[in-house]
Parts: C-alpha cells; structure tokens; sequence
C-alpha cells in the first residue's frame, strides 16, 4: 500500500489488489458495451489476465429505465491466471435503478457501487419496481460502500460550452464513467483518448466531447474527497509470445481463414443474420484478402444451401446460425449426409426454445444436432471450450470435413461467442497441415469409391474431363452414385456412413483427466462451462479432495478411450446449462450412472455453485 496525492491535495491511498471484477451495467442506450470493452482494452494492455461477459437485454427497444433494458458487461482481471468472469462483482456502475436491481444480487457483500444519482428520480425508480430510493436506506448502506455520483449533470457540465444539445452531451455519460474506473485502478487515459480519435475522427465535435468526458471522470476521481483509494492489479505472468484479446465469434472467423489457408483451397460463407451469430460473419466480411467470400442469404435454407454448392465446386463451405436456425438447415445437413461432400456448420447456441432468449447463453442444442434430421444421418459434432478456443475447434471441423468428406458441426454458445480472454497469436507451423487432395484421374473413377481407411469418397470437381457423376439427395448405389433403390444397398450405405463417422475415434485425442486418474468424483463437461468447472475443480484439489475433470472437445464420436477413463470414478457428474443432454449420451452409449447438475437461467454457472454439488458428492 502506498499514497499519492489529488491535486487539490487530498491524500489518496494506492492498494494493491490480486483479482477485481467489475460490471458496467445501464440502459441499453447507455453504452455499457462499449465501456467494457474499452477498460477490457485497458487491462489487456496492463498485461493483466481477464474473463469477460457481455450481457444484452433480450427486447431489442425495451422502454428506457426498464428491467428488460438492462445492458450489462462484467470484466474480471487479474494478476493470476483466471477462468470465468467472476462470480460476485467487487464494484458495480449503476446508470439507473434498473441496472441497480438487476445487478445488486451478484454483489459481494461491502462491495462498491457506484450509483449515477442523477437517474434516481421518483421516476426511474418506479420503473425498477422501487417504492423508495435504496440509496438511502440504513441496511442497504450498511451493507455496501456507495458513492453516489453525479455522472449525468457533471458530464454536461465538463461540455456546457460546446453548445452541444443534452441529447448529445448525455451520450458522452458513459465515457464519464469510463474515466472515473480508469483512475479508480490506475489505467492510462491515451490509449482510449486514441482509439476516440480513430474511431469518431470524422466528427471532430464527438472527439472533443468523448475525450472530454473521460478526463473529467479520471480527474473527479483524483481531486474529490468521495473516493479515499485507488487500486492497481499487477500484470499476470504468461508464456512468451504476442497475445491479443479475442471474443469467441473473431476466434472462430479466424480458425475458418487459417483452416482453408492450410488447405489451400477458398471459404466459402453461407449464413443468414440471427442473435449471436451475426458477428462472425461480420469479421469474415472484412477478410476477402484471404480468398473468402461471406454471401447474406435471404433466409437460413438459401444459406446452407449455398454452402453446400460452393463445397460441390471445391470450395469449403462454411454456414452458421444460432438453434432456431439449424432447425431450418437440417435438411440440407441431411443432403450433405447423403452426398458425403465437406461443409461445416457453426451453432452458437442460445436460450430456447423457439426466439426464447435471444441473448443468453444455452447448451440446449446439443441433441438437436446430434438426431435433429430425418433418418439415420451420423454427424461429427466437436464444441469450443474458451473464447481462444474457438480457433482451434473451428480448425479441427475443417480437418474432419475435408478428411472424412462429411459435414461437421461445430457448437458454440453465447457465452463463448461475446466474452473474450487474452489469447497467444499462434505461428503458422502451430495449425496443422491439412492439405486437399482432388481427384483428377478419370481412370476407373468411381464417385462413391472409398478410402480403405476413412472411408470417404473422392472430392471430384464439376467440370473435370472424365469425373462427371451424379448427386442428390436420393439414396446412392455404392460405389458407382447412381440412384438406387434396393433394400440391400440401402442398408449398406446406411451402415457405411455411420461406420465412417465412428471411425474418427480413432483419429481425435484420447480423453484427458485433469487430475488423479480414478477416485471419488469425475466432472465431465463440454463447451462453454469450461471455466466454471476448472476453477472449481483448482479449488477443490487444492483442499485435497479426490475430484478430477475431464472436458471433451469431441461429442461425436466421443474419445475411444472415454469409457475406459469413467470406469474409474465412483460418481460421474456432468454440469450442463440444459436438463442433462451429454448426460444421456453417456448413459446410453455406456450404460453407466451418471449426476446431471443443470442449469438454464440464461447465465453461466458459477464456480461457487459447483464446488457446492461437488462437495455433496464427495
């Protein structure tokens, strides 16, 4: 602990703090995105290890001051490694009462809250549901350190002569509040003061006004008498190398590029807008240097459609939706089955069913991709741990759409998609080769001739001279691809594309456990809960409990050595944000007991609630 000194010369003291978690939360108006993003960049530029959580309201034009219009965005950084975004927050910026109630349930106890008071009128406060101002109230004080400021009327007071309307001026508030925490945890003003510049260059009043805003919440912080601290958090230790700070959706657009960067062939991106999927699309659109081409269908059936043509033409392609538009793909997923041709298809899942909760996160679509088609149709299916690793999934897909010639899904969540974590750039010689192999030689060319091994068949491109063949979606004779109808090769194709995706086992990574090999209790997970889950189990084998962690990146089909690894646990338990759908997997598959411990809030688990399930196992 040291002290320095505000410059009107009120003595400050600098603490110094391992891990802050902080959540910026508003009306959706208010810019609360755009201000966690903006401290996220801050910390990473600190060097300091970070989760974050974007959290949108669900009504896209919810009535201002509302519950249903809370934005909110938490950030936990550190100068050790960290896994989740937090469960508890340490500080809270409340814009409005709404944002108050929403949000003062995840607060720890003595945890600060720093309240815009100019928004707590009688008026706010009834939309929240409030009877009285809880600001005022002797419990609620006692419980947390509450600084109310003035954030709405001392930003128009700090551009009063800028002449700019109180519309304008208001919308520079959220800036205000940026500066306060950058001088609370002992952040730098440039390079946010460069990124406005950059980023309202254009409009030269806008820069002046948002740089403004943000040194007037950095020097009320450092001059008043309110705040008594300020913290800093030490950068974290990492490997060596360059890192960068990614959201999930920029790490799956980039596995993609590299992916067919690798193969030396174009991607081709099919996909049609819907909430949270949108954004990788958006990042691909800028990457056509790379030889990708995004195509904004007219509807989800258009978009896979199409990518499963560019496929056809040599191309991979690529589509991507959220459940409710997978439900609309699955037929051409199906016709992709029967024309063994690559194609990848992205889902980053969110609450159902039908619109259900457009922006919350959810792993409920795991059995949808699994047996959503018609008939015996066997996909891959792997799922992204972190935010980073959506790169890497996003690449395996690839590797096993083009090996196996089949499409693969590839599933992420809201979680994954919008939060982000810092992430170490990879080399070129770190991905894989994975290079394609058309067939060219008409001699004895057969479209439905296989590998011995893979069994898949030659990817042939329409146009070369001697490999003309059908396709459809009708059933196939082996070998030769003519429509065919007898029972008999019915079944044998049947059996033959299910036996080629079994097959991958042997081609994917064992299941690793994370911890001792056997003991009293296995957490098994997949997707998104990887973090909650790692930071639980740290905790637990710290205390010495006989608890270890398996997380599979392969759902189907699973490791071939998984059942092997669940054998030697007492009790299995399987954390899901759905009502046990990789539970009942392993049941069937394995006929063994499984412990379902679910979730379906539209939020992540926390790390607290599963050490709790844990310790009543053990």
């Amino acid at each position: 602990m040291a002290e320095s000194s505000g410059k009107n010369g009120a003595e400050k003291q600098l603490v110094e703090l391992e891990t802050v978690a902080i959540r910026f939360a508003g009306d959706s108006g208010d810019g609360m995105q755009l201000t966690g993003d903006r401290f996220t960049n801050a910390a990473a530029i600190a060097g300091n290890d970070l989760s974050t959580f974007p959290d949108f309201p669900a009504e896209i034009r919810a009535p201002v001051g509302t519950l249903a219009g809370v934005s909110g965005f938490q950030i936990n950084f550190s100068s050790r490694d960290i896994h989740t975004p937090g469960d508890a927050v340490d500080v809270l910026v409340a814009m409005n009462p709404a944002a108050l109630k929403t949000s003062i349930g995840d607060l720890k106890s003595g945890g600060i809250i720093i309240a815009n008071v100019d928004n707590f009128g009688q008026k706010n406060l009834a939309k929240a549901g409030y009877e009285s101002n809880p600001l005022e109230d002797e419990e609620f004080k006692g419980n947390y350190d509450i600084h109310e400021v003035k954030i709405t009327s001392m930003t128009r007071q700090a551009l009063e002569d800028m002449e700019l309307q109180s519309n304008l001026a208001d919308r520079c508030k959220n800036f205000f509040a940026l500066g306060l925490m950058y001088w609370m945890y002992s952040r730098p003003l440039e390079p946010t003061k460069q990124w406005i510049e950059e980023k309202f260059g254009k409009r030269p009043e806008f820069v002046q006004a948002n740089t403004r805003a943000l040194e007037a919440g950095y020097f009320f912080g450092e001059n008043t008498e309110v705040f008594t601290s300020n913290y800093i958090v030490r950068e974290a230790t990492y490997p060596a190398g360059r890192y960068r700070n990614i959201s999930g959706n920029v790490a799956l657009a980039y596995g993609f590029i590299a992916a067919t960067k690798k193969m030396g062939i174009n991607l081709f991106w099919g996909a049609y807008p819907i909430t949270p999927a949108s954004d990788v699309l958006h990042e691909l659109s800028r990457h056509k240097n790379f030889g990708v081409q995004t195509f904004q269908a007219e509807d989800e059936i258009a978009a896979v459609s199409a990518a499963l043509g560019a496929s056809f033409t040599g191309s991979l392609g690529v589509t991507c939706s959220s459940g409710p538009g997978i439900a609309l793909k699955a037929e051409a997923m199906g016709l992709g089955v029967m024309t063994e041709l690559p194609m990848v298809i992205a889902d980053i899942q969110r609450g159902g069913p039908s619109t259900g909760l457009p922006t919350k996160t959810e792993q409920a679509d795991l059995l949808q991709v699994m047996f959503g088609r018609n008939s015996e149709s066997p996909l891959p299916v792997v799922a992204a741990a972190t935010p980073g690793d959506c790169f890497w999934t996003a690449i395996e897909a690839c590797r096993l759409a083009v090996k196996y010639m089949t499409p693969v899904v590839v599933l992420s969540d809201g979680y994954l998609a919008n939060g982000s974590e810092p992430w170490l750039l990879p080399k070129a010689s770190d991905i894989p080769e994975m290079p394609v192999a058309f067939h060219t030689d008409p001699e004895g060319f057969l479209p439905y001739n296989r590998d011995s091994e893979t069994l898949a068949r030659p990817w042939a491109i329409p146009g070369t001279p001697g490999l003309e063949h059908r396709i459809g979606g009708i059933e196939k004779e082996d070998r030769t691809g003519n429509v065919n109808y007898e029972p008999e090769n019915h079944e044998f194709m049947v059996r033959t594309r299910d036996k080629k995706i079994a097959g991958i086992a042997k081609d994917i990574p064992p299941a690793e456990v994370i911890g001792e090999a056997s003991g009293k209790v296995l957490v098994i997970g997949w997707g998104g809960t990887f973090g909650a889950i790692t930071a639980a189990i740290e905790a637990l084998q710290a205390r010495g409990a006989s608890v270890s962690q398996v997380h599979l990146r392969h759902l189907n089909p699973f490791p071939a050595n998984l059942e092997e690894v669940l054998g030697n646990f007492e009790k299995i338990l399987v954390p899901e944000l759905n009502l046990g759908q990789l539970s009942k997997m392993l049941r069937y598959q394995y006929l063994i007991d499984t412990i379902s411990f679910n979730k379906i809030q539209g939020k992540p688990f926390k790390v607290g609630e599963l050490i709790t399930k844990i310790e009543e196992l053990l």
